[in-house]
């Protein structure tokens, strides 16, 4: 999409800003990703990191251009129709890990620490054991 079709197809996003149509649409699909984490939270060895994407797509300081990935990674996630459902067991979460390792991969730097602090607070992980050098 070129930019001028980006400016057109903007909607004012919920901080007041204006959003491409496609971030927006991610982002209202990402919130459903507490309720799902928090249903499967067993089963999905990575949810601190997805909920540190969230997070982080949800940073004011965060560009968009990372958001925009971020956001689809998560709403990936969310999004019921999948390469491979979920309910397979061993191998439904496999898609879904590579769409978010892919996306961090790309723009993990915009994923900090207070985002992952916040994600392993929600989820009511221990904090990491800081080694000693």
């Amino acid at each position: 999409m070129t930019d001028a079709a980006e400016i057109i197809n903007t909607v004012r996003g919920r901080n007041g800003t204006y959003l491409p149509k496609t971030i927006e649409r991610n982002e209202r699909l990402a919130r459903g990703v507490l309720p799902k984490v928090m249903r499967v939270l067993s089963r999905v060895p990575f949810a601190d990191d997805l909920l540190a994407a969230y997070y982080a797509a949800r940073d004011p300081l965060t560009p968009v251009k990372a958001k925009a990935i971020l956001f689809a990674a998560v709403a990936y996630f969310v999004m019921p129709a999948d390469a491979l459902p979920d309910v397979i067991v061993g191998l439904g979460f496999t898609d879904d890990a590579t769409v978010l390792a892919t996306a961090l991969s790309v723009v993990g730097m915009y994923v900090k620490e207070s985002h992952r602090k916040a994600a392993r607070r929600v989820l009511r992980l221990p904090e990491p054991i800081k080694q000693a050098d």
